[in-house]
């Protein structure tokens, strides 16, 4: 069985709460994802969400951002779509090692570490259209179960 979801918000951070409530509450009715899967859910969103947002204040983009929620059986996918102009993701640069005492001195830029990590699947397409997000977390995964 199939649910989806679409939330069109306006370009604000205090409504990344209330889109991880909502994705959040979709997800748990699926018995196969642990509460620890959607925990890691609530956080890829909100990071994504947060630079869709930071894109779109620095670019003066008004439009509202979009996510879609779809839940299976088998996982749920998550997309996040804003209409900044962009950017080049090969243009990021790669943080030290986690265990690496200078990664001490990264305190933000760790959005897309963290969605990499937590995720069972992470595509960005990044376009002067704007960008899309779509993150995966797969029910009985290992991670974090």
């Amino acid at each position: 069985m199939t649910q989806e979801i679409e939330l069109n918000i306006p370009v604000r951070v205090d409504y990344v709460q209330l889109v991880r409530a909502v994705v959040g509450s979709l997800a748990a009715t699926n018995p196969g994802l642990s509460a620890a899967r959607i925990s890691d859910l609530r956080l890829v969103v909100s990071e994504a969400l947060t630079n869709a947002i930071r894109a779109q204040e620095k670019n003066s983009v008004a439009e509202r951002l979009t996510i879609l929620c779809k839940l299976t059986d088998s996982a749920i996918e998550v997309k996040v779509m804003d209409k900044a102009k962009g950017f080049e993701i090969d243009m990021v640069p790669d943080l030290p090692p986690t265990e690496s005492p200078e990664r001490l001195e990264h305190e933000r830029g760790l959005g897309l570490t963290i969605m990499r990590e937590m995720s069972d699947g992470l595509e960005i397409e990044s376009s002067s259209e704007g960008t899309v997000v779509h993150m995966t977390i797969n029910s009985q995964s290992g991670k974090n179960s």
